[in-house]
C-alpha cells in the first residue's frame, strides 16, 4: 500500500499567499511606512524652495517614484505571505532602499540624481531577481515576476540615463521612465511569448489592500499636521499666526472628512463586492496618487501661509494653495466612482469654485487664499452630509 507523501515543511513552500487565509496589515508593514513620512515631508518642503512650474514638475516626479515603490511593495505583501522570512527580508531591503532614495530627494535634480534613480532601479529589479528563484516551484507566479521584472528593466534605461544628464533632459527622461512603469502596471505587464498577467493572479485581499491605502492617506495627512505644528512665524502678530494655524488645521480635518465619508469607509466592501476584485488595481494606485498629491501640495501651501500670511499672493503661491485642494477633489471624484460608479456634483463643483475665486484672491493676502480654499472644502463636506443625512446607508456599487 503506497504511503502518503509527507507534507512539505512550511519554510520550504513558496511564500505565496493562501487565498483562503484572512489578511491583515502586519507590524512590519507599518514600520515600513515610516520612511514615507520623511519622504512626503521633504517633497512638500522642497516644493516651496523655488516656487514655480518646473519645481512643481520635479516634486511630482519624485512623489510618483516614491509612491510606486510603496504601491508595488504593498502588492507584494498582498500576493505573498508577509509572515514568511523571505518576504520579511524583502520588505526590509526595500525599506532600506526607499530611505536611501528619501535622503536624495533634496538634490535629486542636482548632484544626487544617480543615487535617487539608481536606488529606484535597484529596488524594482532587485525585487524581481529575488522573487523569481524564490517562487520557482510556482510556474505561473514565477512568470508573473518575470513579466514585471522585464518592464522595470526597460524603464531602468531612461532612469539611469536621466541621472547622468541634467536640466530638462533629466526631467523628460524620468517622465518617460515613470510612464513606462505606470503604463506597464495598467496593461498587466504584457510580454511577447508570455502574454499579460492573468486576472486570476491580480486578485487582491479587500481588507488588507484597502487598509494599506487608507494608512498611506493618513501618512499624507500627517505631513500636513507636521507642517502646521512646526512652521510658525514669529514675524507677525499673534492673531495672524493663530488664524493661519487654525485655517491649516481645519483644512487638514476637512481633507480627512471628505476622504472617509462613505467611499473611504466602504472601500473594503466595494472591493469584496466587485465581480472582479483585480479591477480595483486598474485605477486605485492612480486615484490615491492624485489625492496624496493634493494633500502634499496643500501641506506646501500651509508652509507658505504660516510663514507669510500677509501681503499680496503671487500667482505661483495661489497655484499651490488652491491647487492642492483641487488635485485632492479630482482624485476623490475618481475614488468615489471606484466605489459607487457615480460622482457627486460637490466634487467637480468644488473644483469649479476654486477656479472661480482664483482671480479675486490675487489681490488679497495668502491667509485669505487659504481661507477661501478651506471654505470650498467645507462646502463640499456640508454637501456630503446633507446628501446622506436621514437616508439608509448606501451599498457600494463598484463598476463591473
Amino acid at each position: 500500500m503506497p504511503t502518503a507523501k509527507p507534507e512539505q515543511p512550511a519554510e520550504r513552500r513558496p511564500p505565496v499567499r493562501d487565498p483562503e487565509a484572512p489578511r491583515r496589515v502586519t507590524l512590519l508593514e507599518l514600520f515600513f511606512d515610516l520612511v514615507y513620512v520623511v519622504a512626503l515631508s521633504l517633497i512638500s518642503r522642497g516644493l516651496i524652495t523655488e516656487v514655480g512650474w518646473e519645481r512643481g514638475l520635479q516634486s511630482l516626479i519624485m512623489l510618483m517614484a516614491m509612491w510606486w515603490t510603496w504601491a508595488i511593495t504593498t502588492l507584494v505583501t498582498d500576493m505573498y505571505d508577509p509572515h514568511r522570512t523571505e518576504i520579511k527580508l524583502l520588505i526590509v531591503a526595500v525599506m532600506f532602499g526607499a530611505l536611501l532614495m528619501t535622503t536624495a530627494i533634496p538634490e535629486a535634480f542636482g548632484s544626487r540624481g544617480l543615487v535617487f534613480a539608481g536606488t529606484y532601479v535597484a529596488i524594482h529589479l532587485g525585487r524581481g531577481l529575488f522573487l523569481m528563484p524564490t517562487v520557482r516551484r510556482h510556474r505561473q507566479t514565477q512568470r508573473r515576476a518575470a513579466r514585471i521584472f522585464l518592464w522595470f528593466a526597460i524603464s531602468a534605461i531612461p532612469w539611469l540615463v536621466g541621472a547622468k544628464v541634467g536640466g530638462h533632459a533629466r526631467e523628460a527622461l524620468w517622465v518617460l521612465a515613470l510612464g513606462i512603469d505606470y503604463l506597464g502596471f495598467r496593461l498587466a505587464y504584457p510580454v511577447p511569448g508570455l502574454g499579460v498577467v492573468p486576472d486570476a493572479q491580480r486578485n487582491v485581499t479587500a481588507e488588507h489592500l484597502s487598509e494599506r491605502y487608507q494608512q498611506f492617506f493618513i501618512i499624507a495627512l500627517g505631513d500636513a499636521i507636521l507642517v502646521t505644528g512646526t512652521v510658525f512665524s514669529l514675524h507677525h502678530s499673534e492673531a495672524e499666526n493663530i488664524g493661519a494655524f487654525a485655517i491649516a488645521f481645519a483644512t487638514t480635518l476637512l481633507l480627512w472628512r471628505i476622504y472617509v465619508h462613505k467611499s473611504g469607509e466602504l472601500l473594503p466592501h466595494a472591493i469584496a463586492m466587485s465581480k472582479q476584485p483585480g479591477k480595483f488595481l486598474n485605477t486605485a494606485p492612480y486615484t490615491h496618487l492624485l489625492m496624496v498629491a493634493g494633500v502634499v501640495t496643500s501641506a506646501s501651501g500651509f508652509d507658505l501661509v504660516l510663514l507669510e500670511p500677509t501681503g499680496h499672493t503671487p500667482p505661483a503661491w495661489l497655484g499651490i494653495i488652491l491647487g492642492g485642494p483641487a488635485l485632492f477633489l479630482a482624485g476623490r471624484a475618481a475614488f468615489e466612482y471606484e466605489v459607487f460608479s457615480r460622482v457627486s456634483l460637490s466634487r467637480p463643483g468644488g473644483i469649479l469654485a476654486l477656479l472661480a475665486i482664483t482671480p479675486g484672491l490675487l489681490f488679497l493676502a495668502p491667509i485669505y487664499a487659504a481661507l477661501g480654499a478651506m471654505l470650498v472644502l467645507a462646502g463640499v463636506a456640508v454637501a456630503d452630509h446633507l446628501r446622506s443625512r436621514g437616508r439608509p446607508p448606501e451599498d457600494p456599487a463598484p463598476p463591473h
